[in-house]
């Protein structure tokens, strides 16, 4: 039976703000998921704490609404106890980039194949406007109301120097390229970041839609680009000030899953537990 992407709505009606770029990313997540044929039943979104943490419980899938900045180490551990399992993570760029930033290090550098969705709006939403690790020099806010003067996290150039073998870059009011993005970074075996420029429009009216069509390049359709060239990717990125969408990196290498020792690629939920039924009941009456 065909996958359709009606699979992947649910009737919970998301808590977003109307215009909130998360609509956007979750649209472009059921577009890409329903695209490559995969069922709900077979897809896991794992997500942090934020505005953009709620895709998990609105997504017509399994779902797990995890701690704050503790999203990739979930599903890292989903990806290795079932890897036939597609796996998501999302979250924003506070929970990525603040809390969570060193767990990006790690599974990119491990390269566990799993899908990192950043919504990334540049302000904390959720508790109404303070300054996120990716906010701009300058952009005013509660926490800084003369201007943030620290210098912000460069998520696409920390991903690649780190290790990941697939990094992009969306945004949210571009809904059918942003699905592209996300079919090939599922597809994609190894770690694949995919930073999405996610507009807030209740709490950053600096980085808006209309703003991000105006500064946005793209590196599709450049025939003299190539994502292969991992100097380029970081050249391109330092050339734009990040201002660029477009899969700007993909390389090949084994995955952290397929060299753990001791762990075949049959599922542990699927293997036998290798127990008689005498001995089984008797291991479950201990925790009656």
């Amino acid at each position: 039976m065909a996958v359709v992407l009606e699979e992947f709505k649910t009737s919970v009606k998301p808590t977003w703000c109307p215009g909130c770029g998360d609509f956007g990313v979750m649209n472009a997540l059921g577009r890409a998921v329903a695209s490559l044929g995969i069922p709900g039943h077979e897809v896991v979104v794992v997500s942090g704490i934020g505005c953009s943490g709620k895709i998990s419980q609105h997504f017509g899938a399994y779902g797990i609404h995890t701690l704050h900045g503790r999203v990739l180490p979930t599903a890292t551990a989903v990806k290795v106890a079932n890897r036939s399992l597609t796996v998501i993570a999302a979250g924003g760029d506070g929970d990525g980039y603040g809390i969570g930033v060193g767990h990006l290090v790690h599974a990119a550098r491990r390269n566990v194949d799993i899908t990192y969705v950043v919504m990334d709006n540049h302000i904390y939403g959720l508790t109404t406007g303070q300054t996120s690790p990716t906010s701009d020099p300058g952009m005013a806010t509660k926490t800084h109301p003369r201007g943030a003067f620290e210098e912000p996290v460069h998520p696409l150039a920390l991903a690649i120097v780190s290790g990941a073998t697939f990094v992009a870059q969306g945004f949210s009011g571009d809904v059918n390229g942003l699905a592209r993005i996300l079919a090939e970074a599922i597809r994609h075996p190894g770690f694949a970041l995919v930073n999405v420029f996610s507009p807030c429009v209740t709490f950053n009216k600096v980085n808006t839609y209309a703003w991000y069509r105006e500064s946005l390049t793209s590196v599709d359709g450049d025939p003299d680009y190539d994502p292969s060239d991992r100097m380029a990717a970081l050249s391109r990125i330092e050339a734009t000030r990040g201002l660029v969408t477009g899969i700007l990196y993909r390389s090949r290498r084994p995955t952290f899953e397929s060299q753990l020792p001791g762990l075949g690629e049959k599922p542990l939920a699927v293997l036998p537990a290798g127990l008689s039924g005498e001995d089984l009941e008797d291991l479950l009456a201990e925790f009656e």
